[in-house]
């Protein structure tokens, strides 16, 4: 049998060559795809991480705004008119001393942060020498943000069943298990308390044996200060004493734990400022006040009617501050990675311009804003 040998023919080069190109053309397609995809992934999580932090402080800053003059059924509306209603023990006069509790909201301007402004990211003027007990906080603010104080007390408090005088202090006994409504949100040594009924408040610093049966013993300010609260006040049931957390706080924007800019909240427990992160990719707080009408409260009363909008002023005083019956809040958000190629568009808070910065840092920026009017304070309403 003969056996016909066929030619094997392979492929030549020019026939490699287009099939190289096509491979290679499909190859980068498929990288196009993924870095497209890849992009908006990025921009979908930064966008996200952006909205739901921003939303978490505004959440934080509007409660504690509006809680901002409750002292119980003595409120900023209540108290401002009747003179002795509000006493405080611990002789601050200061207007940003954190246990100056005739002043119940206040705030400090940035440089370069007035509406109108413009800031570059990163680039903003240096804060100088914070007043008062602001100085204490660490870490420090940091440049290009607004701060934020507030003091009130809490929105729950404890029946008083008893108060009785025990040697040169007064001791203060609270309905059976109602101690757990002075130590939530993680503080189980408020330090600072407030004693009221619909006549009077009193803001002191105790100690408390806490528990179910709960005594709280008020510390003295000075070893021949006595804080009279036998007498001022009649326990429950016959009368309506209420015994409440003083919260003295501060919001303000910081450099986080893990390098980003954050929004912090400090607390003050009688004895110093305790600092807590609540949330990073804050980049700037910028707020706006909204003052009554009447400018001159140390004569008339508030006419409870809003229509002034002003930043805080270095020489504002503590009549200024019992004007503002609304506050406008404004957060520039950023992303914590990068979050796309080209740097985003300038933005807007409160009528701050934001640019970005020198170095394209890639993160993702967005504005939000809110308005909140103080409700304890909103004269004649």
């Amino acid at each position: 049998m003969r056996i016909r040998h066929q030619r094997v023919q392979g492929l030549s080069l020019i026939e490699i060559m287009i099939a190289l190109l096509i491979g290679s053309l499909l190859i980068l397609g498929l990288v196009q795809v993924f870095a497209a995809s890849r992009t908006a992934y990025q921009m979908s999580e930064g966008m996200a991480r952006v909205q739901e932090n921003a939303r978490f402080a505004l959440d934080f800053i509007q409660r504690d705004l509006r809680m901002a003059g409750h002292f119980g059924c003595v409120n900023d509306q209540s108290h401002l008119q009747t003179p002795g209603a509000m006493r405080t023990h611990f002789g601050a006069t200061a207007l940003y001393d954190p246990l100056n509790f005739t002043v119940s909201i206040a705030g400090f301007e940035a440089p370069g942060t007035a509406p109108g402004d413009t800031l570059e990211i990163g680039s903003a003027p240096a804060l100088g020498a914070l007043p008062g007990g602001l100085g204490t906080l660490s870490p420090q603010p940091i440049p290009g943000s607004d701060v934020l104080v507030l003091r009130y007390l809490g929105n729950v408090g404890a029946p008083v069943t008893g108060i009785a005088d025990v040697g040169p202090t007064e001791e203060l006994t609270l309905a059976t298990g109602r101690w757990d409504a002075l130590i939530t949100g993680g503080r189980p040594d408020p330090g600072l308390y407030g004693i009221a009924d619909c006549s009077h408040v009193d803001v002191f610093e105790g100690t408390s044996t806490g528990g179910t049966d709960a005594v709280v013993t008020v510390t003295q300010p000075g070893a021949s200060q006595d804080t009279d609260l036998v007498g001022r006040y009649t326990p429950q049931p016959s009368g309506q004493t209420m015994l409440y957390r003083a919260e003295s706080l501060v919001y303000y924007v910081s450099t986080g734990a893990g390098g980003q800019p954050s929004l912090y909240r400090a607390y003050h427990n009688g004895a110093e400022y305790s600092e807590e992160e609540l949330v990073e990719g804050i980049a700037s707080m910028q707020l706006v006040f909204g003052l009554d009408r009447e400018d001159e409260l140390d004569t008339k009363p508030p006419t409870g009617y809003i229509d002034n909008l002003d930043i805080a002023q270095a020489g504002w005083d503590d009549l200024d501050w019992r004007r503002v019956g609304m506050v406008q809040v404004g957060l520039l958000a950023s992303s914590p990675n990068r979050a796309a190629a080209e740097q985003a568009a300038d933005r807007h808070v409160l009528g701050v311009n934001f640019t970005p910065p020198a170095d394209n840092d890639g993160l993702y920026r967005s504005g939000y804003e809110s308005t909140v009017a103080l409700r304890n304070r909103l004269y004649g309403n």
